[in-house]
């Protein structure tokens, strides 16, 4: 009887193997597959263990010595939350799962333990004309959470159900969408307007020597703002196509901060900068990007900092491994509740004034971007009505 039940097994479990590969082929979901085969051995495990008077009793998280593998350790192997389901209650629930819904949902009705009303609608179904079909949850868990739940059926009648934590993707995707919306349409407004002068310089005004000289003069500003915004997107597009390859160069951050400020001083507040630099050892960077974070922070500085007030850069050790620059303002300061999104691309504090001082929008994310592939760390500090500080702490070059 072992020999029969022993073959028995063995064929089932090889079915197993078909199905799961058929589900592959078919809809080419190689999760969903893993999750067939998984619990088809599952279930043909227990099916071999198990007596056919044996009374059915909530499947225990630990097996016997003697035992098969009973289906709670199967899907342990399983980081994502998973649950099985016999009429309408948990049977079995792996830790992905007991830490979504509590350790108390084991022998709980599966409305209770998936407190979520299309899931409950989903679950309590007694025909499923697309099974396997995903459910979208949100809420589950935390408000901002989002989860897939897809619900296969066993031969023996039990259900697993399988959660998907969909939160990451989704916020990628409205960023995504999100920033192509923003792209587009501060292109659009300076597209716009030289569309409109244009226009005008070709009809009557063009024949005015004053107007057609104002006009063209806008032209040009707006033409040079698309230029800024496209030469910040395409740097932007290229830190983050290098964000994994960490830079190695020796960069000798007093002589580049040196070198921004020569750069700056044709500006009318260069007049302003003060500086405070301690003798540093080099920091692993690329030049270029480094330079341009120098000319990101200070050009904000001076642009929001009030007229005659200074705009200080201190550059100093941070312990042996690392560099803190720092770059201050005396200006209006920033609400607290805008700070966390500083970083995010054309969010602005002030829109109307950002653009009128040239901003695109994109300067502190191209920042936060170029920290994050030095490996360093940003940090935003501001004081309503006193100042903006933003601090930089960069690893220095190891020697070899």
């Amino acid at each position: 009887m072992h020999s029969f039940l022993g073959v028995r097994t063995a064929l089932a479990l090889v079915v197993a193997a078909i199905a799961a590969g058929a589900s592959l082929l078919l809809n080419g979901d190689a999760q969903a597959s893993l999750v067939v085969l998984v619990c088809a051995a599952a279930a043909v495990l227990i099916a071999a263990s198990g007596s056919d008077h044996a009374p059915a009793s909530p499947i225990s998280a630990m097996p016997s010595a003697d035992s098969e593998p009973a289906i709670a350790e199967v899907i342990e192997a399983i980081g994502e939350p998973l649950l099985v389901i016999a009429d309408s209650r948990v049977e079995a629930a792996n830790q992905g799962a007991r830490e979504l819904l509590g350790e108390h949902v084991l022998g709980e009705d599966v409305r209770v333990a998936i407190r979520h009303p299309a899931a409950a609608e989903r679950l309590m179904r007694p025909d499923d004309a697309n099974p396997g079909a995903p459910i979208h949850l949100v809420g589950l868990g935390t408000r901002d959470q989002r989860w897939e739940m897809r619900v296969r059926t066993l031969g023996d009648g039990r259900r697993v159900v399988h959660l998907i934590d969909r939160t990451g993707s989704y916020a990628a995707e409205r960023m995504r969408v999100d920033f192509v919306a923003n792209a587009s349409h501060e292109l659009r407004t300076p597209l716009a307007s030289l569309l409109g002068y244009v226009e005008t310089l070709r009809e009557d005004a063009g024949d005015d020597p004053g107007t057609r000289a104002r006009f063209l003069k806008i032209v040009f500003g707006e033409a040079q703002r698309m230029q800024r915004l496209i030469e910040d997107l395409i740097s932007l597009s290229r830190i983050e196509a290098e964000k994994y390859r960490a830079p190695d160069k020796a960069v000798n951050l007093p002589e580049l901060i040196g070198q921004v400020t020569t750069e700056l001083s044709g500006s009318p507040r260069a007049a302003d900068l003060v500086t405070h630099i301690a003798d540093v050892a080099p920091v692993a960077g690329d030049p270029t990007q480094l330079s341009q974070l120098l000319h990101n922070v200070i050009g904000n500085a001076m642009k929001y900092g009030r007229e005659g007030t200074p705009v200080t850069i201190l550059l100093q050790p941070e312990g042996e491994a690392m560099v803190r620059l720092t770059v201050s303002d005396e200006g209006e300061g920033i609400p607290p509740q805008h700070i966390p999104r500083l970083t995010e691309r054309f969010y602005r504090v002030d829109s109307g004034r950002s653009r009128s001082l040239g901003g695109t929008g994109l300067g502190l994310a191209i920042v936060k971007h170029i920290v994050e592939r030095h490996r360093g760390r940003l940090d935003i500090a501001s004081v309503v009505g006193k100042g903006t500080t933003v601090t930089m702490v960069l690893p220095v070059r190891r020697v070899s």
